[in-house]
């Protein structure tokens, strides 16, 4: 089962995440997302637990409670949407490149 935590410290580590999720079962991974740029934590990460009922237990003990000073959200995590376009709407029209098209 594959866990989604926010709202966690941005000084929490993998280790400190994954300690936690292991008094409820076996951890196969935890892992704080970091700024591509800046290396910094986001304060949020996924823990991947290999029973899903410990898993379900997990969520509803850890939910809304306090962990190294902040009150984290923990959820079942929602598969990854692909983005085609990096996020961006380009149904904008036009797209010649300010050129007239008609006049050639």
């Amino acid at each position: 089962m594959n866990i989604y935590v926010s709202n966690l410290s941005f000084n929490t580590a993998s280790e400190s995440l994954q300690e936690l999720f292991a008094e409820y079962g076996e951890v196969t991974s935890a892992k704080i997302i970091t700024d591509r740029e800046t290396g910094r934590s986001r304060g949020f990460g996924f823990v991947e637990m290999s029973d899903d009922s410990h898993g379900e237990n997990a969520i509803e003990e850890l939910n809304d409670t306090d962990f190294e000073g902040k009150t984290i959200n923990v959820n079942v995590a929602r598969p990854r949407t692909e983005r085609s376009n990096g996020g961006y709407n380009n149904n904008r029209g036009g797209g010649y490149g300010g050129y007239n098209r008609d006049r050639y």
